[in-house]
């Protein structure tokens, strides 16, 4: 299986950007995974949110195979503890899944075309943070996910 995170715009800050690349090069050792970086949408000054939706939702679903899982990174989603997620990606895995695709959408959340496609919602918390920061706290929470299965020190209880 391969997993794919599909975000709107690079990551711009620099310690996250270090912090993702770490976990990245951690993650090869489990799981063929990458980032797919989808561009800002132009002329969002003159968008209202909903055409911003309505565009970065357009450019995500283009980045979709039919046969994808589609996860979002929604704050409405189902929370997990850490051995719950990996539980479930377990789960994901065993199924014959071919590519596992998490989303996090842009600074107004996803269209409903989005949220149409999607398999499902997943919430990192009830807090909000920053789409970049998101980023990072996914990828150490996937690579905790395959620790876990692994029985690898990373992860206590």
């Amino acid at each position: 299986m391969k997993i794919t995170l599909a975000v709107i715009g690079k990551t711009e800050v620099g310690f996250v950007r270090q912090g993702i690349e770490e976990y990245i090069k951690r993650l090869q050792h489990y799981v063929q995974f990458n980032i797919h970086y989808i561009g800002d949408v132009k002329g969002t000054r003159n968008m209202s949110e909903a055409q911003q939706k309505t565009a970065e939702g357009r450019s995500l679903l283009a980045a979709l195979d039919s046969s994808d899982h589609v996860v979002l990174l929604d704050e409405h989603g189902t929370e997990r503890t850490s051995v719950d997620f990996s539980q479930w990606l377990q789960r994901r895995m065993a199924s014959g899944c071919k590519r596992l695709v998490f989303v996090v959408g842009g600074p107004y959340g996803f269209s409903q075309e989005v949220y149409d496609r999607a398999n499902e919602k997943i919430s990192l918390s009830k807090m909000t943070f920053p789409h970049e920061l998101v980023r990072l706290v996914f990828v150490e929470q996937l690579y905790r996910a395959f620790t876990i299965l692994k029985h690898e020190p990373y992860h206590h209880e």
